[in-house]
């Protein structure tokens, strides 16, 4: 087994990243371990010198020199070219948040699927699907299985849809792009379990009834944090749970339009620090204390 290095060196590339909450994260749970070392911003740009700037910092986590990294847009699915091999996960979702050195080879993961997961029934426990996942009887009857209403295809959705996906959720995507919406689910489609449905539809389309609405556009962002993907004029659905995965700002336009409703809502940021618990773990091989995660069985 490879010894520990003396100072971790852990990063996040992508851009921009001005907003970025991951130094502090991955920083306070160095300090908390007591382990040497420093997680950077690396500003990759997807045009013009970026493709040769994210071929070094791969060629730098090859020679280690690099120890871990995060990767966010643009290049969670640019990078898979890049690297030796994938996780099952990482490969279904055909996106890369997080980079892992292992045996002189780079390994592509996606822990944004389990660390929504982990986020969206720690929120809101009341919608975790009452029956086991894969249950021939379920898929026999028909069962009433939770409908989420998905805003986008991006890298971000993909994660998404597969993780509801192997909960046993029906799901309707929304996208701008149509084609995007249709590619997404062709693609996740073949991870369903249980009874599970998945089918596209066009972005202004807005359901008459659903458990839960995911934004997974950045509509809603800092700086632009007066935009929202659900338009003022159009109610949203009773009952429904709403979990914006922006979170900076801490209230998005979307979650305190929600919240004005009525209905429950909450931002991404309990995503973020469970998704970079999980990648912490794969670089450091400790997880770090004070976040509490328990993968579904």
């Amino acid at each position: 087994m490879t010894d520990p290095p003396r100072a971790y060196h852990l990063g996040l590339i992508g851009y921009p990243l001005e907003h970025s909450l991951s130094p502090k994260l991955h920083n306070a749970a160095l300090r908390a371990l007591g382990l040497a070392g420093e997680y950077r911003l690396y500003p990759v740009p997807s045009t013009g010198a970026g493709e040769r700037e994210l071929r070094a910092l791969l060629e730098q986590m090859r020679a280690g020199e690099i120890h871990g990294l995060n990767v966010t847009i643009p290049h969670k699915r640019a990078v898979i070219p890049l690297l030796d091999e994938l996780t099952p996960t990482a490969q279904a979702i055909a996106a890369v948040n997080t980079i892992i050195p292992r045996g002189g080879k780079l390994i592509g993961d996606n822990t944004d699927a389990p660390g929504f997961l982990a986020d969206l029934y720690r929120a809101f426990p009341s919608l975790r699907p009452a029956h086991p996942v894969a249950s021939p009887k379920l898929q026999a009857e028909g069962a009433d299985l939770p409908h989420a209403f998905i805003l986008g295809a991006g890298g971000s959705a993909r994660a998404v849809v597969y993780a509801l996906l192997q909960d046993g959720w029906q799901l309707t995507i929304a996208a701008r792009r149509p084609a995007q919406a249709r590619s997404l689910v062709k693609d996740l489609a073949p991870y369903a379990r249980r009874a599970s449905v998945i089918r596209p539809a066009t972005f202004d389309f807005r359901p008459a009834a659903c458990d839960l609405i995911v934004n997974c556009t950045p509509l809603g962002m800092s700086p632009n944090v007066e935009a929202s993907p659900w338009p003022e004029d159009v109610p949203f659905p009773q009952g429904a749970a709403v979990y914006d995965l922006v979170y900076n700002p801490r209230e998005t336009r979307l979650v305190a339009a929600a919240r004005a409703a009525g209905l429950p809502a909450v931002t991404g940021l309990g995503m973020l620090i469970e998704q970079a618990a999980l990648a912490f773990e794969h670089w450091v091989g400790q997880y770090p204390p004070g976040v509490h995660f328990t993968p579904d069985p």
